[in-house]
């Protein structure tokens, strides 16, 4: 029965998250996997927690099996074996989460209940910052983070204070069916209440935000695939669409200063070092007298003497100046380059489409020409910073930026490579979150959606739909204050691994304690 509750509640959790967004069942699931773990023998909870993760992960990241047959060009079977191996390797830690819990409950099953939250962060930190693999994707706070007011604390504890709030209310069910206290009960029921009211009072409270100015953000919904050399001469007609239609204001604008116009990430071969497409983004920022922030494929020399590729992000100008540029820092392993290559080499085969990215070395934080400032500190000085795809599901990543001066966030993403799975609806779910941690406007193109503008408190206040080329005029605003989440960072996850050593370290104690009077009893 341990088996199948463990099964079954890694299956339930996948659909708290988006693209079905049913937060009840991440409540509920947290609490099972810690029922299931208590006083259960380490072998067992460790099968209990893999079983966890392998129904949850196998579920909610099916999307990697699309990503290996449309953009890293494997068969069906290769494709389906890189998958199995990622769900496998994230499952490790939702077991070593079963046995952590196991160990200390049987010992104590209280201490074990106050040390679960804590647990599950930690181990969500550890697949955060996994070397070279690091996947922070789908954690337990996003599950209930669509909802306008509880999101509102990840600004105070970043997202993490949203999973230890569902996993610490997961704990506390486990310990009342375990020990069965009236007490207990009563607390518990007084929890659910407030839990309860939360989601339905909360986001009459949560206070608009009034936009400035507007951005148009071009969702050009340009083919994946293979780019023969001829390509820019094959799409040339899809191109002159793409530039008209971000010089055009859209049929429904209903603002005419446009402050910036935004191209996705690169979908092509797009390359500012070539002088024809270089020329087009020219045309359109004179043609609109707007800057064009463009992702391309930025080539440098480094010290081999060879050129290498670079996902960047440039800002031009009406008269081809490019006062602000950005490399991409943290890559996607397997897609934009092979980790270990020594070790993988096998593994090349993987980047066939997108040859092996170098990663950039600055957060860069540029500044958009304008008297942004003019009217008072409220409207900031039109600062912004770019987030490339995969970097916007990093929290700390973003923050920096924050933290750097930034008081917009672009982020531009190529979510084609996606295809039609759960990928782009999770990674939107993701990026809105980073808005609310940071409050700041996040503007987001993308080749084919989701491209949308979201405020300061984590609402989407205008999106194009998906799969169709456009453009849309977007509100939006620059902030210059900050939230304490960006002041002091991850304080609560650190909080949280120390916490969780802390109780390992007392049960360990406890147990060493233990066989010491078993041996003296002995004597």
């Amino acid at each position: 029965m341990r088996l199948l509750l463990a099964l079954a509640s890694g299956l339930i959790l996948a659909f708290g998250f988006a693209p079905y967004h049913v937060p009840l069942v991440a409540w509920l699931a947290a609490a099972t996997l810690v029922f299931v773990s208590l006083e259960a023998r380490l072998p067992f909870a460790l099968l209990c927690g893999m079983l966890h993760g392998v129904a949850f992960f196998g579920v909610s990241v099916t999307w990697t099996y699309t990503v290996m047959r449309i953009h890293g060009g494997l068969g069906p079977v290769a494709a389906a074996g890189v998958w199995a191996l990622m769900v496998l390797i994230l499952s490790l830690f939702s077991a070593a989460f079963s046995v952590a819990v196991a160990w200390i409950s049987r010992r104590s099953v209280r201490l074990a209940c106050v040390a679960a939250p804590f647990l599950w962060v930690t181990c969500e930190l550890g697949r955060h910052h996994m070397p070279a693999l690091g996947f922070p994707w789908n954690l337990l706070g996003y599950a209930v983070a669509d909802n306008l007011a509880l999101v509102q604390l990840t600004m105070v504890t970043g997202i993490y204070g949203l999973s230890l709030l569902v996993a610490g209310y997961g704990a506390l069910l486990a310990w009342l069916l375990v020990e069965q206290s009236r007490r207990g009960f009563v607390a518990a029921c007084a929890i659910t209440m407030v839990l309860m009211a939360v989601p339905f009072t909360g986001p009459r409270f949560v206070p608009n935000d009034e936009p400035q100015h507007t951005a148009r953000l071009v969702q050009t919904n340009l083919p994946q695939g293979h780019y023969p050399s001829d390509w820019m001469e094959k799409y040339a007609t899809e191109l002159n669409e793409i530039q008209r239609l971000s010089v055009t204001s859209p049929p429904a604008a209903t603002r005419l200063n446009v402050a910036l116009i935004v191209w996705p990430e690169s979908p092509a071969p797009f390359y500012l070092q070539d002088n024809r497409f270089a020329a087009r983004v020219q045309g359109i920022a004179t043609a609109a007298q707007s800057p064009v922030l463009v992702g391309h494929i930025a080539w440098k020399p480094e010290a081999d003497g060879k050129l290498h590729p670079y996902n960047s992000a440039a800002l031009v100008g009406p008269a081809g100046e490019r006062p602000y540029a950005y490399d991409k820092i943290h890559l996607v392993p397997f897609g934009e380059y092979v980790p270990w290559k020594g070790v993988l080499s096998f593994a090349e085969k993987l980047t066939q489409e997108v040859s092996d990215f170098r990663p950039g070395t600055e957060r860069t934080v540029g500044q958009l020409p304008g008297p942004f400032g003019s009217q008072g500190a409220p409207q900031g000085k039109g600062r912004f910073a770019t987030l490339i795809c995969y970097e916007a599901i990093f929290p700390g990543e973003t923050r920096e930026f924050v933290a750097g001066g930034a008081e917009l966030l672009v982020n531009i993403s190529n979510d084609g490579w996606f295809g039609r799975s759960l990928g782009p609806d999770q990674h939107l779910a993701i990026a809105q979150v980073r808005a609310v941690e940071n409050r700041r406007w996040l503007l987001r193109a993308t080749n084919n959606g989701h491209t949308v503008a979201v405020d300061p408190y984590g609402r989407i206040v205008a999106r194009m739909e998906p799969d169709v080329r456009g453009a849309i005029d977007v509100p939006f605003a620059f902030r210059s204050d900050r939230t304490l989440y960006t002041r002091f960072g991850g304080w609560l996850e650190w909080l949280c691994v120390a916490m969780s050593v802390a109780m390992l370290v007392l049960r360990w104690k406890s147990a060493v304690g233990l066989r010491k009077q078993g041996l003296k009893a002995d004597r």
